[in-house]
């Protein structure tokens, strides 16, 4: 079966979904929400060995909750959990969440990047990721900016700016799409050169049709250019294919193999790296067996994509720490 990017290539190729982005360029930083039309089905894996999420414990197949309204993507270390308030907020405001007697609760897993240390301005009073959570909720539709918006505003990567990212793949009736908000204290291209590792997967010159580097440098061991918990990245796939929250779980576990493919190191003890899965369920499965094994193949392709168009489309600001890869080889 030939994989082709959805229309948009954007997770929002998956019908039903929704993305917003709000971004403070003062801060540098920013949220990112990935909600739908109506709740759906989420997992979750961590790989990294610093991670900062809320709600995640929820997304275990024996919790009694099995969908959820949104998730979040928050610049701000763990000040940035407070974007999940912000988008729980919007949303019980439009009668949405999990109905308890007359209440409804909102359900609202976030997971954040560390991004304090990155030239933005930190001195705030009042936590501002509340409000950016919000407005990112609300700015949510079926298409959004890539590159240094939402939680990938001040985001970067051991050489270059970070930012956020997407891509999609349609696999034959079933869509899937992949988020990335990277924050990374690997590299996202080879060597000093502008070739992404994720070159063998681009598609439609996405990321700038340069092609596998043909010179990588040989094998060296990476210097530490972060301390524990100043890097991560973080991610959701989605699909519109009825999935399960095991088979979810197992979704998000392979899109991890995507991060590897694209960034280099990744899944380190510094990193907090964290993918989310998603399914609209709208699809069934044309196998029950063979259908989830492809879909896993292609989350990971998704993902390493999506990196590469995070790095390739970050934008230059005042007091960036980082050159952006437009900066350094299209100029």
């Amino acid at each position: 079966m030939t994989l082709r990017p959805g229309p948009r290539n954007l997770i929002t190729d998956v019908p039903g979904l929704f993305v917003g982005n709000a971004s403070d360029a003062d801060l540098k930083s920013g949220a990112t929400v990935l909600t739908a039309d109506a709740p759906f089905t989420a997992a979750v894996h961590v790989m990294g060995g610093a991670p900062g999420s809320v709600e995640t414990d929820l997304l275990a197949p024996d919790k009694l909750v099995t969908q959820v309204d949104a998730l979040v993507l928050s610049g701000g270390s763990a000040f940035g959990l407070a974007a999940a308030d912000g988008v729980r907020g919007a949303l019980r405001a439009r009668g949405r969440g999990f109905a308890v007697g007359d209440q409804r609760v909102p359900i609202v897993p976030g997971a954040i990047l560390f991004d304090l240390l990155n030239g933005g301005n930190k001195s705030w009073g009042d936590n501002p990721y509340t409000a950016l959570g919000a407005a990112a909720f609300d700015a949510a539709g079926r298409t959004f900016d890539l590159g240094s918006f939402g939680a990938g505003t001040g985001a970067m990567t051991a050489t270059l700016k970070g930012g956020i990212g997407s891509a999609s793949l349609q696999v034959g009736s079933i869509t899937i799409g992949a988020l990335v908000a990277v924050n990374a204290l690997g590299s996202a291209t080879v060597g000093n050169g502008p070739h992404f590792w994720a070159a063998p997967f681009e598609m439609e010159g996405e990321f700038g049709a340069r092609g596998p580097c043909l010179s990588p440098p040989p094998p060296s061991l990476p210097t530490l250019k972060a301390k524990p918990g100043e890097a991560t990245t973080i991610a959701i796939v989605a699909t519109d294919a009825a999935l399960n929250q095991a088979q979810s779980k197992r979704l998000a576990v392979a899109a991890h193999d995507g991060l590897a493919r694209a960034l280099v190191p990744s899944h380190s003890l510094l990193d907090g790296d964290l993918v989310f899965a998603a399914s609209t369920g709208a699809q069934a499965l044309p196998d029950p067996l063979e259908t989830p094994f492809q879909l896993g193949h292609a989350a990971a392709i998704c993902l390493a994509r999506a990196v590469a168009r995070a790095v390739h489309s970050a934008t230059p600001a005042p007091g960036d720490t980082r050159p952006c890869w437009h900066s350094l080889f299209e100029n």
